[in-house]
């Protein structure tokens, strides 16, 4: 395997200029889009970007050849699966809370209502549009793109569907119940108890999963977008590719081989790690969460190690089929004119401040790794301007010469990319799930309000980027918070923002922020 990885980082560095009639590029023409899209990728594992653990070296050379943004975002979403949100607003431009009206639209129309979306405007302009893998707002895929195949929902445990109810309505139903929440998970949930737990094996394509149909889910998205690829060598026009895999995202299986890269008593526990999160009643991550109840409470340093060690797996495996995409990518002799983009649609706690999924606006579950390159991108560049995640679908448009439509909200980030600017477009950076929780970013300081109890968290986030020091309460800070809570207001309404703050605001200030 490692003879493998090398021979593609060989291979990705050997640019070739020899082009056939068919294939030759001018600069004059449209660019090829591919979009690599992950599923629960947090921005810190990429070995390349300061991982040391993790082994990623297909994703190190897209951090190498391209730019790579430090600090990209998602805003957060409207229930616990936070990746509807996130692919709504990617495909539609639209920003949290209208992409909200947007996705209800798309599923009343049963998908008819999909002319604006990232992939009609890029067919409107003359590109082959093409999909395959994970969509989660499926009423409008098959209206969207010109040609998909083996499109799926998320990645979820073989069990998440019990009879007609979802592990979520069962734990709750046992909850209200009085019974015994552990009783009723089925298999790779509640694990694992000790090192002498066996109830799950991640390498087992008997438990399903994303070894479904006997092969693993992310070589199916690779071996369905390789057969793209080389169909597209016969068009004359501009392809547009949108891949995306279900990986990292539970259940998190891969071949043995990805397991023992990584050895339980070899994985760092996380700076932020907890047993428990203290507020984890009243931000929405009980463990009647889905998510939540993949581990079992309180947390354990064995069972964080252990669901870490199984997401680098994944994550390693996930690696080697982007690898060979690459790969296949220059084999057609036009990388001289595309651009790929990674990124994830957000990023998971596994472990950190006592969580393991993603439902929260710590960096960890809404900060994701964002690479770019290209033509015009220079190599092994980084960019630590803020971005959201979603202005990849602006940039594109860029990139091929479609005006950004009006109702796209995000923006362009090549003049960053290529280094012609260090101005962002936000200046400041929003989140929100549910009415659980809201969130500012700005000028490297973080703003957290739990409008359940009346909590405000304050984070310095250059002198503390694991979000460990609470600063709110500390008299030198109170303008600070004041200010950036005033700021946060000023941002619902222009992210039209449901949920009503004022009221909260006041009286924490009456009370000078402290319990």
């Amino acid at each position: 395997m490692k003879l493998a990885y090398c021979f593609s980082a060989l291979i990705f560095f050997s640019w070739s200029c020899s082009q056939d009639s068919t294939n030759n590029s001018t600069t004059n023409a449209a660019p090829n889009i591919v979009f690599l899209f992950a599923d629960d990728f947090t921005f810190s594992a990429i070995h390349a970007l300061g991982n040391q653990t993790v082994k990623t070296p297909n994703l190190d050379r897209l951090v190498r050849s391209g730019a790579a943004f430090t600090h990209a975002y998602n805003m957060g979403g409207w229930h616990g699966a936070i990746c509807v949100a996130s692919r709504s607003m990617i495909i539609s431009g639209a920003s949290l809370w209208p992409a909200l009206d947007v996705q209800k639209r798309w599923t009343e129309s049963d998908g008819k209502a999909v002319e604006a979306t990232w992939a009609k405007v890029m067919e409107k302009a003359g590109y082959d549009t093409y999909m395959t893998g994970k969509w989660h707002v499926r009423a409008a895929v098959d209206a969207s793109f010109q040609n998909t195949k083996n499109v799926r929902p998320g990645g979820m445990p073989p069990d998440y569907w019990i009879g007609n109810d979802t592990i979520g309505a069962i734990l709750r139903k046992t909850y209200d119940s009085g019974g015994d929440l552990s009783e009723v998970l089925p298999m790779g949930y509640n694990r694992p108890v000790n090192e002498y737990d066996t109830s799950w094996s991640a390498s087992d394509p008997t438990h399903g999963g994303f070894w479904e149909g006997g092969t693993h889910w992310s070589e199916v998205v690779k071996h369905t977008a390789l057969d793209f690829i080389e169909q597209s060598n016969q068009s004359q026009n501009p392809f547009f590719m949108y891949l995306a895999f279900n990986a990292p995202h539970d259940p998190r299986q891969a071949p043995q081989e990805y397991l023992d890269m990584y050895p339980v008593d070899q994985i760092p526990l996380p700076a932020s790690f907890l047993p428990e999160y203290p507020y984890k009643d009243s931000i929405g991550n009980t463990p009647l969460l889905r998510d939540e109840a993949l581990a079992p409470y309180p947390r354990t340093v064995y069972a964080v190690k252990t669901h870490i060690r199984e997401y680098y797996a994944i994550i390693s495996h996930l690696d080697q089929q982007i690898g060979e995409i690459l790969d296949a990518l220059e084999a057609t002799g036009k990388m001289d004119n595309t651009y790929i983009f990674f990124t994830g649609d957000h990023g998971l706690s596994v472990g950190r401040h006592g969580l393991i999924g993603k439902q929260s606006l710590f960096d960890h579950s809404i900060r994701v790794p964002l690479m770019i390159t290209g033509p015009s991108i220079p190599a092994n560049s980084k960019v630590h301007t803020d971005v959201y995640l979603q202005d990849i679908m602006a940039t594109s448009l860029e990139l091929a010469g479609i005006p950004k439509p009006d109702y796209v909200f995000f923006n362009s980030f090549l003049e960053l990319a290529r280094g012609e600017t260090v101005e962002g477009s936000y200046p400041a950076v929003y989140g929100a799930y549910v009415d659980f929780q809201r969130m500012i970013r700005k000028d490297g300081f973080k703003l957290l309000v739990y409008p359940k109890i009346e909590k405000v968290l304050l984070f310095d986030l250059e002198q503390d980027p694991d979000e460990i020091n609470n600063l709110s309460e500390q008299p030198q800070y109170q303008e600070k918070v004041q200010s950036m809570f005033n700021d946060l207001i000023t941002l619902q309404k222009e992210m039209q923002d449901p949920l009503d703050l004022q009221p909260l605001r006041e009286r924490l200030m009456r009370k000078g922020l402290r319990d």
